[in-house]
């Protein structure tokens, strides 16, 4: 699942949800979210 597939589950825009996730760690788990990068 990607944050745009979480941010239309909760009906809310993508921006916003990275932006509570980030404002507020505590109240998610730490798995809820990584990054994805190009490994060389």
């Amino acid at each position: 699942m990607l944050d745009f597939d979480l941010a239309e589950m909760y009906a809310v825009e993508t921006k916003q949800l990275k932006r509570q996730v980030k404002r507020n760690p505590e109240r998610f788990p730490k798995d809820f979210m990584f990054v994805l990068s190009k490994r060389i």
